[in-house]
């Protein structure tokens, strides 16, 4: 077994690699002892290959899609063509071509037709040595596989590859070049978890929606209590406004009712008064009743607005009965006016016709009775009237004095009702945005652990990858590669320590270290 490794270069390389890493997993491909020919579009590969298998018979010559997932080639031919230098594209189709292998062969195509293309050889490569260090000990040939006069020029490319595969040294050198591309790939890896760029953009989109959330669920509730104060105070107007408004339109009606009474009409006018004054203290409770419910309805409130005790108004009956002395008066004064009537139509009737002095007397006393009884009834008349209208006034005020006490009391239970169940709604919805912070308090919680993880498993690591990795590119021989831990300088840690504090709300110390898995590569 120990003579076997000695022998073969590619346990060799294992072997290195295993001694500085012991839980570094090998790569996984499969070497295949083909030449893999490849390029960019209209490079002119497909004539290169068939060219070479004319030449080369001895080796196995295939382009890009005739590998499988994970097989990787002894060597790699890389055509581009002498119209243009090489570009930024080309240069990543042969990283990935050329990934687990070190035998890689430059080749500047259709020479025949481009005279200036040893000046476009000389571009090429240095161009790819400055994209990779890895590149400076490529060779670059000119070829022209398929020329329009002449025969093939592959002799450069013939005797090149030959030289690079009949190499002892391609076997080992494949290897390393292989264990490079892994370890790289891994320490990326552990760069991109800690890096953690889709955990930031997902952290800054929780922290913006959990803002969100707050700050909508305290405008909602500003903008309720505002809402309510508004809907309330002009409910306040509005319903007294009303209210005045009926009290001063049936008080119009009434007096005009009254200059309009009769004697005959005098008893019924009271119990039609106060009906009246009724129907009015109805409608405002009616429609103080419909406002709030609307009020309730803005708000969005299922909340039925409360119904007070209408007050009850005491108006005392009209004094039309207590006026004996008034009566009198008016009775003596009304004999007086009709005498004077009756003696004055006494000497008329006389003086025009003497003949007739005893029935003009008499008609003359007749008509001064009536004329008395007339003055006293319409005296009396008028005088219900006034006392009926000043009644009527007094009946108003305390209707308005009531319907004023109605509303405001209506109002004020609204206003408490409306409050209370705002609150009970108000506690629904800090409930339910307490959930939804709460769950993305625990997803932050979860994404700062996460990049901890990540942060330390890299720290623990990568020494290790970058001791390999130094070694097999000691082995290689690769001058001024970078090292895997210049990434990290670049970009910095994925999880800074500040924001993994403020995410968990804790501060870290030496011995509050993160578990982390012992798993392999």
């Amino acid at each position: 077994m120990t003579g076997q490794t000695c022998d073969d270069p590619v346990a060799q390389v294992d072997a290195l690699v295993a001694a500085i890493g012991p839980r570094l997993s090998f790569p996984a491909i499969r070497r295949r002892d083909v030449v893999l020919v490849t390029g960019p579009w209209l490079a002119g590969v497909s004539s290169v290959v068939a060219a070479l298998r004319d030449r080369l018979p001895q080796y196995a010559f295939v382009e890009s899609n005739d590998l499988a997932a994970g097989d990787a080639p002894t060597a790699v031919v890389f055509v581009v063509s002498a119209a243009a230098p090489l570009t930024a594209s080309d240069c990543a189709l042969l990283d990935v071509a050329a990934a687990d292998t070190d035998v890689v062969i430059g080749v500047v195509s259709k020479i025949d037709v481009h005279r200036k293309w040893r000046d476009v050889l000389a571009g090429d490569r240095e161009l790819l040595a400055a994209h990779a260090p890895r590149y400076h000990r490529v060779r670059w040939v000119g070829v022209a596989a398929a020329p329009e006069l002449g025969e093939p020029h592959l002799d450069d490319l013939v005797a090149a590859l030959e030289e690079q595969l009949g190499d002892p040294d391609v076997a080992r050198r494949n290897r390393l070049r292989a264990w490079e591309s892994r370890l790289n790939t891994v320490a990326r890896r552990y760069h991109r978890d800690a890096e953690g760029a889709g955990r930031r953009a997902r952290v800054q989109a929780l922290r913006e929606q959990r803002s969100t959330i707050v700050r909508q669920r305290r405008m909602a509730k500003t903008e309720r209590t505002i809402a309510l104060r508004s809907q309330i105070q002009q409910a306040r107007v509005q319903l007294s406004y009303f209210a005045r408004s009926r009290c001063s339109s049936v008080r119009g009606e009434l007096q005009e009712d009254i200059t309009g009474l009769t004697r005959r009409k005098l008893p019924e006018f009271e119990a039609y008064a106060r009906e009246r004054i009724e129907q009015v203290l109805t409608e405002v409770d009616e429609g103080a009743t419909a406002h709030l419910t609307d009020v309730a309805q803005a708000l969005a409130v299922t909340a039925d607005p409360p119904s007070a005790e209408r007050p009850r108004l005491e108006i005392p009956r009209p004094p039309l009965r207590s006026r004996r002395l008034e009566t009198r008066l008016m009775m003596l004064l009304g004999a007086g006016f009709g005498l004077g009537v009756a003696l004055t139509l006494s000497r008329l009737v006389t003086h025009l016709a003497p003949g007739l002095t005893l029935a003009g007397t008499a008609a003359c006393v007749v008509i001064g009775l009536a004329v008395t009884v007339w003055v006293v009834g319409t005296r009396g008349l008028l005088h219900d009237r006034a006392v009926l209208d000043r009644w009527v006034g007094d009946a108003i005020a305390s209707l308005r004095s009531a319907v004023e006490q109605l509303v405001a009391t209506r109002v004020l239970a609204a206003e408490s009702v409306l409050s209370t169940a705002l609150g009970e709604q108000d506690e629904l919805d800090n409930a339910k945005v307490t959930r939804q912070v709460s769950m993305i308090d625990t997803e932050l919680r979860e994404h700062a652990i996460a990049g901890a993880r990540a942060a330390a498993l890299r720290d623990r690591e990568m020494p290790t990858l970058q001791a390999a990795l130094e070694a097999v590119r000691a082995e290689l021989g690769d001058v001024g590669a970078p090292k895997t831990d210049e990434a990290v300088s670049k970009s910095g840690d994925a999880v800074p320590r500040c924001e993994t504090d403020l995410l968990l709300g804790t501060q870290h110390n030496e011995n509050d270290r993160v578990p982390i898995d012992e798993g392999r590569w």
